[in-house]
């Protein structure tokens, strides 16, 4: 089922070219076109300094909030200077605690990175059990902030 929209005119969304695996997104709402992105991997055309989606895998989060640390904190950096920016993992939280993701990292030090995330950077971590749920999370949150552009310019 697609997602509605108050204006159904179709919205072009930005995938970044270093995304290796891009989400599959609506083609009545959604037009995608894919060009390098100043942060994250998703973002709106026009709202590109504004407006930023991380998308990862459960391993790809666990490996980069442990081991690249460094690279993802400056990416956080730039993303907290957004109005809207987020992460979205694909997987559940309970994938987390239980330790389903590949590597030896403790189940607790990858949420408390997450809370660091959310609390430190003011990047909320959304876990969307799987890679089709994610998407499909990615395609509303940029419409919704499609949606809001007009009220963000007038409060600038």
């Amino acid at each position: 089922m697609p997602l509605s929209r108050s204006d159904a005119s179709p919205v072009t969304l930005i995938i970044d070219t270093r995304e290796q695996e891009p989400c599959g997104f609506g083609p009545r709402l959604v037009i995608a076109v894919r060009r390098a992105l100043p942060a994250g991997e998703y973002s709106v055309a026009g709202l590109e300094q504004m407006v930023a989606v991380e998308r990862k895998t459960l391993d790809d989060f666990v490996g980069t909030v442990i081991r690249a640390r460094g690279r993802f904190y400056r990416e956080l950096r730039r993303l907290e200077r957004y109005a809207r920016a987020c992460v979205v993992v694909e997987a559940d939280l309970g994938d987390v605690l239980a330790g389903r993701y590949r590597g030896d990292a403790y189940p607790h030090s990858v949420l408390g990175s997450a809370l660091a995330i959310a609390v430190d950077f003011g990047v909320p971590v959304f876990f969307c059990s799987n890679r089709q749920i994610a998407c499909r999370f990615v395609e509303g949150y940029l419409l919704r902030a499609a949606d809001r552009r007009t009220q963000w310019f007038e409060q600038t």
